[in-house]
């Protein structure tokens, strides 16, 4: 059970969160423990909408995004942000299950997104402060000073809902990851 209050329903919510809870039930045909977590603060849930939706028009692409979630998660010990993002890395990203792994590791097959991946992790076990090499190594794999700041910003992005579910101790609503206790 949580340790901070979940409206059980968008009607139960604060009046604020209430439009944004229909339109994220509006995307994703429902309306995951997660956003109703945050939406007992109407500018939290606003403030984690916005740079999402920010960030997903970005340039990094989706299971890039997906990977960096994962590594974030593993790495922050996030079992619902392990869950949900393994269930979307699947089902949206349509990464294959060894792809999912290396990424909780911070790896992947793929040069260009292990070379994202390798970065956030660093970003965060560094909490930003990364070495001269580790932007080298970012740009060598033909990323741009654009791609270091949006994930930069998608490291920021995960570690807020890592936080906020590991303090709510969050119930998990995704299929549970393997390796994540229920």
């Amino acid at each position: 059970m949580s340790r901070i209050a979940i409206p059980a329903s968008i009607e139960a919510a604060p009046d604020a969160s209430r439009p944004l809870l229909e339109q994220v039930r509006a995307q994703l045909g429902s309306v995951p423990n997660l956003f109703r977590l945050a939406a007992r603060s109407p500018a939290a849930l606003e403030g984690y909408l916005g740079l999402s939706g920010a960030l997903g028009k970005g340039r990094l692409p989706l299971a890039t995004r997906e990977r960096i979630a994962l590594a974030i998660a593993e790495f922050n010990g996030c079992g619902y942000c392990l869950s949900a993002h393994g269930y979307l890395a699947a089902n949206l990203a349509k990464l294959p299950p060894e792809e999912i792994a290396a990424s909780r590791l911070g790896r992947s097959a793929d040069a260009r997104a292990a070379a994202a991946v390798a970065f956030a992790l660093k970003v965060a076990e560094g909490r930003g402060q990364v070495a001269d090499a580790d932007l080298e190594a970012l740009r060598a794999a033909g990323h741009d000073d654009g791609i270091a700041v949006e994930i930069v910003a998608q490291v920021a992005l995960n570690v807020l809902t890592n936080y906020l579910n590991e303090v709510a101790r969050t119930e998990i609503d995704f299929p549970l990851a393997e390796g994540v206790a229920a």
